[in-house]
């Protein structure tokens, strides 16, 4: 490997698995610290023992994003225990589906509170300390669900969206203190919700048949992107939103026959 993160220092949350367990394995293979970030604490310590068994550093950090006061004490956590914060990936989500009619007060305020307030919290703690070390680098995982309407992913999509303006919105705020700030905004990728919303809906073929490259993606293919991002070789990269989907947003909405 490169080491293209070596001496850094890496937050990621909703790590546990899918796409943040793939960062975080990709991160640390690169030289990396890596705090491991998920609801789930037996997930997140799983994701270190691979890390570890792999010889490289991680910490786990069960924690729910949703609540800004265990946000702020992840990140002091990276510090108190690999003295500074380089990176952080705002990773975690919630996806409650249901028509708009449909959702209550609870299915709206769920996925928000862990989509887009999460991100928004760990920015808001992350921010000065990167600003004081003047440099850091903020990756927030959108979806391609940000820039078009999907059936039944109403209040998810609204999340995304805004995190794709909040993106943009907080990279032009710091560019000048040294923290750089994107997004990557996925489309149909290997992560078990993915899975189980293609068994659920005719298979995996009916899927890859409306994809131009032929295939889902695979969540290591997202931690390439984000390493990019993270690492020196994007230093002049601010307010990008990367979209990583095989294609999909970039056919014309027309029907297919």
């Amino acid at each position: 490997m490169a080491e293209r993160l070596r001496g850094k220092v890496a937050l990621v949350t909703g790590a546990g698995s899918g796409i943040g367990r793939a960062i975080a394995l990709r991160f640390a293979a690169e030289g990396a610290a890596v705090v491991v970030n998920d609801l789930v604490a037996d997930s997140a310590q799983r994701v270190v023992k691979e890390i570890e068994a792999a010889d490289g550093r991680g910490r786990p950090f069960p924690a729910d994003v949703s609540d800004s006061r265990q946000v702020e004490a992840a990140v002091r956590f990276a510090i108190a225990q690999f003295g500074r914060l380089d990176v952080l990936v705002n990773n975690a989500a919630a996806v409650v589906p249901g028509a708009v009619e449909s959702l209550s007060d609870a299915d709206w305020r769920r996925t928000q509170s862990v989509t887009l307030d999460g991100v928004f919290y760990g920015m808001r703690a992350a921010l000065p300390v990167m600003a004081a070390q003047g440099s850091g680098a903020i990756i927030n995982i959108s979806s391609g669900a940000a820039v078009a309407g999907e059936p039944g992913l109403g209040a998810y999509g609204a999340a995304k969206a805004a995190i794709v303006n909040l993106t943009k919105t907080a990279a032009v705020e710091n560019a000048a203190r040294g923290v750089r700030i994107n997004t990557i905004l996925p489309g149909p990728i290997e992560t078990p919700p993915l899975l189980a919303a293609v068994d659920a809906t005719g298979g995996r073929a009916g899927w890859e048949r409306q994809i131009p490259c032929g295939r889902l993606g695979r969540p290591e293919e997202m931690a390439a992107v984000a390493l990019f991002l993270a690492s020196d070789d994007a230093s002049y990269v601010h307010g990008a939103a990367i979209i990583a989907d095989g294609g999909v947003a970039a056919r014309t909405n027309s029907p297919r026959f």
